[in-house]
């Protein structure tokens, strides 16, 4: 019943507003602060916590309103991503220009055709990239083929340096385009008196080399190639050639019986023997040995492709160094018949001393240096006397490099770099007579 004490219930409240059993005293609840009893307000801070609960973490600063997103840019007209398409082709558009465009291009059939033609025109700016690791890569590779893999059947040592400098020169060819068969092309000499030269094409200088190559397979009974027929000199078959129809063929075909007729030379002295090296080759007003004719068309092979070379701009190696050797003393030992021919024809000074032959008499010492160099002494006032160190009078040292572009009559005589000591028309005569050993 309310309002009675019932030993029962002890959380019952009593009247006092204390709780416990009967006969206890009242339980007085602590005082109320005035904090405690003051009116709580909807935006009254809340009271500050007890001390022994853990202090709340300080309020996060509010961050700052980015405000609202900026406006989208507004589309590109046609005429403005039409005006873009050049910079595009060109790739120096920035990424939004070039999103653009491209999703342009998908929509505008006349931009696309537009751009297709700009990236057409702008790949024509840049240069074709050779194929080739290393311009050299192919004539290195030639040389170490030809000096360490023995042929099945073996080419005479004298003809070994035509060999190799055909298949140089024909590697060249395989590598220039149609236009530069075209290329111009200046072949020099030194006629006896000064230097001379002619202007033709690739494709010319190689229809050169193949009439002057029919002297050769004339004299091994070969089929002539069209027209290389009949005698002359190497200059007049040239001419005879240049002015025949043959000249008019196709590159192709002009360098393609060039190498044939290389290739036949090279089969027929490999298979003649011994004997054929002495075989007489007439070159006109002269004539040489089977052998030295194969060395004088390895060095004019070379002459020759160095020219190309030039004229197409493409590296050319000098030949191997055995081989450059036999071309320079191919040449040293034609010099004192070439002196004794020039005094003949009045092109050089008579002779100091008359010596009989086969006897010592005076001497130039000719020093080539470099790859393929050595030491030549040369009689100076008879073919047939005996060259002799004691009989010195001169002595000139050379590049053998520059030998070579002297004989070729690349260099004139007086503008040779050499080292000279001792009479000084002896050394004139010699230089000259180098000189004169070229020929067109």
């Amino acid at each position: 019943m309310s309002g009675t004490n019932d030993p029962a219930d002890p959380g019952r409240r009593l009247p006092d507003g204390g709780s416990g059993t009967p006969g206890s005293p009242p339980r007085i609840p602590p005082p109320r602060s005035p904090a405690e009893d003051a009116p709580r307000w909807p935006y009254a801070p809340d009271p500050a916590p007890r001390p022994s609960s853990p202090p709340a973490p300080p309020p996060a600063s509010p961050k700052a309103d980015p405000g609202p997103p900026p406006p989208p840019a507004p589309p590109m007209s046609h005429g403005l991503l039409k005006s873009l398409l050049g910079a595009w082709a060109l790739a120096a558009c920035s990424a939004e220009e070039t999103a653009a465009v491209e999703a342009h291009l998908t929509d505008c059939a006349s931009c696309a055709e537009e751009a297709v033609r700009l990236r057409d025109a702008v790949a024509l700016l840049h240069p074709e990239d050779n194929l080739d690791l290393d311009p050299t890569l192919r004539s290195r590779t030639l040389a170490t083929c030809l000096t360490r893999r023995p042929a099945r059947i073996p080419v005479p040592e004298w003809a070994a340096p035509y060999d190799a400098e055909t298949a140089r020169l024909d590697a060249l060819l395989r590598d220039i385009g149609e236009a530069e068969w075209r290329a111009p092309v200046r072949l020099g000499w030194f006629d006896g008196r000064r230097p001379a030269g002619r202007d033709t094409t690739v494709a010319e200088v190689i229809g050169h080399l193949m009439a002057v190559d029919g002297i050769v397979a004339d004299a091994l009974g070969l089929p002539t190639r069209r027209g290389c027929e009949g005698p002359g000199t190497p200059a007049e078959r040239t001419e005879a050639f240049w002015a025949s129809a043959a000249a008019e063929q196709a590159p192709g075909e002009t360098r393609a019986a060039w190498r044939a007729q290389g290739h036949s030379l090279i089969r027929t002295v490999s298979f003649a023997g011994g004997d054929a090296a002495e075989l007489d080759v007439p070159y006109g007003p002269f004539t040489l040995p089977l052998r030295d004719s194969f060395l004088d068309r390895a060095f004019e092979c070379w002459v020759h492709a160095g020219d190309i070379a030039e004229a197409v701009h493409y590296p050319y190696a000098p030949p191997a160094a055995g081989h450059l050797h036999h071309m320079i003393d191919l040449a040293a030992r034609h010099l004192p018949a070439t002196i004794a021919h020039r005094r003949r024809t009045g092109l050089s000074g008579p002779p100091r001393t008359l010596v009989a032959a086969g006897t010592p008499g005076r001497t130039l010492h000719l020093e080539i240096e470099g790859d393929g160099g050595g030491h030549w002494h040369i009689p100076l006032d008879s073919p047939a006397a005996l060259p002799s160190p004691d009989e010195e009078v001169a002595h000139v040292a050379l590049d053998a490099l520059e030998f070579c572009r002297l004989a070729a009559g690349h260099v004139p005589p007086e503008e040779a770099a050499a080292g000279q000591l001792g009479d000084r028309e002896a050394i004139r005569d010699v230089l000259r007579a180098t000189a004169s050993l070229s020929r067109l």
